[in-house]
Parts: C-alpha cells; structure tokens; sequence
C-alpha cells in the first residue's frame, strides 16, 4: 500500500494550514489506492538549517534532522500544505525542505495553497524546489483564496470547486507515486 504524508508547512501561530490539511486528510482516507498520514513541520521544531554538511551527503549530526529525516522517508509522496508569505513559501516550509535531499528523491508532490490570491505564486516557488529535489510535482493543485474560502478570513469552508479540486490532486500524487516505485527500490 502507497503512503501519502500531507504536509502543514506554516508554524504560524494563528495559522489556516491545520484547517485546511485536516480537510484533505479527512477526504484522502476515503481512497482506497494509499494510506494517508499528517505530518505537522511545527511539531518537529526544527532550528534554522543547522548540518554542518549538504543534505545531499546523507550524513546528519543532530537529533532533530534524524528524527524529520525518518519521518519522510517512510513516505512515497506527498501532499503540502502551504500558505503564501510575501509571495512565495513560508520560511519554516522551506528549511524544512532544505533540511533533506535523498529522503524527498523519485517521490509525487501535490499543493494545495491559500492566500490572497490563493497561495499560487509560492506554489510557484515550490515547484521549482521539488524539481531540485527530484520530486515529481502533479499539474493538479488546489488554490484556495482566503476570501472565497474561509468565511470571514477565518474559517475554512471548501467550495465545490475546491472539492473537485482536491480529488483530482489526490488521483495523480498517488498514481505518480505509484508509477515512481520503481525508481524507490
């Protein structure tokens, strides 16, 4: 069975991530194709990037890199849960990211965002860090505009776009994920 970790990428105290990783962890568990799991970057408090060599290298020094590097790499791919900062991804996110190499490698990726404009443009960003990091990104994403989204600003309320969405997201991380097995072993 295929393992699907999604992903909340902002620490930010007040943050919508939860909400919103909830929602799809609520509809992936639905599927019969892959077992999904929520991993939470805050819940692993990870320090600015801290290793002494590149991730590439594969040999981590501290616990917490350890411990974030065994958590992904149980994983064949991912959904991420991302906010968009200043137009693009939150930091946390990104030294999550950077924290690691091989554990990300020959896995599917999929986005689902929310901001202004609905999180798009740190997508945008997080393609190109998941290209680096030889993850296969799916076209699908869910983009999910604050105002149209959570009422009043606060409260996540998926729309049936939203849903659609989100279904299409969740065929092609996992069919990708499937697919790039062979590539895993």
């Amino acid at each position: 069975m295929l393992r699907i970790a999604v992903i909340v990428g902002s620490t930010r105290p007040g943050r919508h991530g939860r909400q919103v990783a909830e929602w799809v962890l609520d509809r992936a568990r639905n599927r019969p194709d892959a077992e999904f799991e929520l991993i939470d970057v805050a819940s692993f408090e990870l320090p600015l990037l801290d290793e002494p060599l590149p991730p590439s290298r594969g040999h981590y020094e501290h616990k917490h890199t350890k411990a974030w590097a065994k958590a992904i790499s149980a994983y064949d791919g991912y959904v991420i849960v991302t906010a968009e900062y200043n137009h693009s991804v939150p930091g946390a996110l990104k030294n999550a990211l950077d924290f690691l190499y091989a554990e990300w490698n020959n896995k599917s990726v999929g986005f689902v965002s929310y901001g202004s404009a609905g999180g798009t443009r740190a997508v945008e960003h997080l393609r190109t860090i998941a290209g680096e990091l030889q993850m296969a990104d799916v076209r699908a994403q869910v983009a999910l505009p604050m105002a149209t989204e959570f009422e009043q600003y606060t409260t996540f309320t998926p729309s049936p776009r939203a849903e659609e969405a989100l279904r299409l997201l969740l065929e092609q991380v996992t069919a990708w994920a499937g697919a790039l097995r062979v590539l895993r072993t």
